[in-house]
């Protein structure tokens, strides 16, 4: 092959490779934007639906609120299932945000962010067991009332447990996201130690009920804005941002 050659085609990967990465910019935009309109959709499926429904303690009248509202049961469901598609574009958004502060890294953080979706997803299968356990007679007839109620306590249960083991994943997440923007550069440092905290915070809550059940740790929501933060920065600075190409270190 001649030395010609040679440099077209190492042209040509070049160029691909160009056009297939998105720059610091469209990058930066990309997650603000999907996490603006993910804002409110986890809220609404937490306090909106499931915290009105599901009744610690009382799974009987858990199971009454379910089939009264079967319509608002399952919108819990499909926001929470819109949330973790949203959370894949940030996770892709964010890898090519911080690609050339280290690429190992920023490909371990959107590792740890894809492993806490699927957690996440594999956690609403529970709750579309439950409504498919309450909406079908035949279960009713096949394990009767207290049986009945017992797998329902089984499932929404194992749903609170799954989706706090994603939040681990989520936090290590935050935590080196937090590291990236602090060697980044061009987002200031104040973030980067803002997300680390969240992060911590959200390890300390997802291990609460396991390790120091009896600690009351409400002062912990003052940790959570680190999120945020890094949006509203977006949405206003991201604009000029770098606009070459975001390639790893």
């Amino acid at each position: 092959m001649s030395t010609d050659a040679v440099a077209d085609k190492a042209f040509s990967r070049s160029s691909a490779a160009k056009y297939d990465s998105l720059t610091l910019r469209q990058a930066g935009l990309v997650v603000a934007f999907t996490m603006l309109i993910g804002t409110p959709v986890a809220p609404f499926a937490e306090f909106g639906v499931f915290h009105k429904l599901i009744l610690p303690g009382d799974i009987g009248q858990t199971a009454t609120n379910i089939l009264g509202h079967n319509k608002l049961f399952l919108t819990g469901i499909f926001f929470l299932i819109v949330n973790y598609v949203l959370d894949l574009v940030i996770a892709w958004g964010l890898y090519f945000l911080f690609a050339p502060v280290n690429g190992s890294v920023s490909l371990l953080a959107a590792w740890f962010r894809l492993v806490y979706i699927a957690i996440g997803l594999f956690s609403v299968l529970h709750l579309v067991t439950a409504f498919r356990l309450l909406n079908a007679p035949a279960y009713l007839t096949a394990f009767g009332p207290d049986q009945l109620h017992a797998q329902l306590m089984l499932l929404l249960s194992s749903f609170r447990s799954d989706y706090s083991i994603g939040l681990l994943l989520f936090a290590l997440h935050l935590i080196l996201v937090g590291y990236l923007i602090y060697r980044s550069g061009y987002i200031p440092k104040i973030i980067g130690i803002l997300l680390v905290i969240d992060g911590l915070a959200w390890i300390v809550d997802s291990l609460h009920p396991y390790f120091f059940p009896s600690m009351h740790l409400d002062f912990l929501f003052v940790a959570y804005f680190g999120e945020l933060i890094l949006m509203l920065w977006l949405l206003a600075r991201g604009w000029v941002l770098p606009d070459g190409c975001a390639s790893a270190k």
